[in-house]
């Protein structure tokens, strides 16, 4: 049971070495992944120790309990432990998303439902700052445009972790927020008390480690610059110190005018660009590689409504996992966590079953 674990060993002295060698770490890029790779390796490690010992134990208890009747009452229990030990191993075992240990760059755009779109858009701006706190996540406001009543039309959110390992990572809890979220509740302008339905639509993309992970040609690119504004389309900049930047081979567009300066806009710019080119590229793979399982729960299909928010029940639901609480003002106030597990462990499950499946 658990052959492969020997291989793993293997990588994982082989990764301790690596990190031991200076020249590592004048490469940034490389370092990130061999750091990743053995955060990773180490809690498989960690866990096979666990089963490999209780499992012993176990056996131990079995050959002695035809002598001593004291061994076989221990049995049971050390079962149970084995058990629990090797199903903790075999979650860890399930191959993981190599952008796990990654950062985040987030989209939240106000949909349906006009003025209380954008309100709720920045609802959940601020339940996702409040989560990212709660981990101790650091967060930056790349852009964002302001509604006339206070809302967020759209705004773009860095989050960065702390972690080397990918199952503490960003990229590892909040890539399963994309999709259409949905809302249910009596809008601040309603004089009739009446209960509205509106959305806001969330893109998350993991952020590339150095610019050079991703290659972008200047050929590639069409870069317009152009007068910044505000709310309502009035002036807030004297300069073309806007920047509007076309991918050409994909046609992605990037538009960046919150600082003053055009070469600080056309850096948030590319570093926003090079995350959505990231994706893209990951998207292009898994569909050309057909043994490469693809979520169930984390899909691309930007139209998905994965969540209601219904305010007059105090109730969250999402409609992927079967996840439902009454508890949507904790939620949105940063309390996500159980949220995100059930979309942990739905996934988890399913390549559990999709590798029995293999076997």
């Amino acid at each position: 049971m658990f052959e492969s674990v020997s291989g793993l060993l293997a990588e994982h002295e082989d990764l301790q070495q690596q990190l031991s060698d200076p020249e590592l770490h004048s490469d940034p890029v490389r370092s990130k992944k061999v750091n990743r790779r053995y955060a990773e390796l180490s809690r498989i490690i960690a866990a096979y120790r666990v089963w490999e010992a209780v499992d012993a134990d176990l056996a131990a208890a079995r050959e002695l309990a035809a002598e001593d009747h004291a061994f076989a009452e221990e049995i049971p229990g050390l079962q149970e432990q084995t058990d629990a030990a090797a199903e903790k191993l075999r979650r860890l075992l399930i191959p993981r998303d190599p952008n796990d240990g990654r950062d985040v760059i987030m989209e939240i755009k106000m949909g349906e439902g006009g003025a209380e779109s954008a309100l709720f858009a920045g609802d959940l701006l601020r339940m996702y700052l409040h989560y990212a706190e709660s981990k101790k996540w650091k967060t930056e406001i790349i852009e964002q445009t302001v509604s006339d009543l206070g809302g967020i039309k759209d705004v773009q959110l860095a989050i960065k972790g702390k972690s080397s390992d990918p199952a503490e990572g960003v990229w590892a809890h909040l890539k399963y927020e994309g999709g259409v979220h949905r809302v249910q509740r009596v809008p601040a302008t309603e004089s009739q008390g009446r209960i509205h339905t509106s959305a806001a639509g969330v893109l998350v993309f993991p952020e590339v480690d150095e610019p050079e992970e991703v290659e972008i040609h200047a050929n590639d690119l069409k870069i317009d610059v152009y007068r910044s504004s505000g709310p309502g389309g009035q002036s807030v900049n004297t300069t073309d110190s806007a920047v509007r930047i076309t991918h050409l081979p994909t046609g992605i567009v990037v538009a960046m005018q919150n600082e003053k300066s055009q070469i600080q806009n056309r850096e948030a710019g590319m570093r926003v660009l090079r995350a959505r080119v990231l994706a893209r590229q990951q998207e292009e793979l898994d569909a050309e590689a057909s043994a490469v399982r693809k979520s169930q729960i984390r899909t691309m299909d930007r139209s998905e409504r994965i969540r209601t928010y219904n305010f007059p029940e105090n109730r969250i639901a999402d409609h992927r996992t079967g996840y439902k609480a009454y508890n949507l003002d904790a939620v949105m106030n940063g309390a996500l966590e159980p949220v995100l597990q059930s979309c942990i462990t739905f996934d988890e499950e399913s390549r559990i079953a999709e590798l029995g499946d293999q076997e």
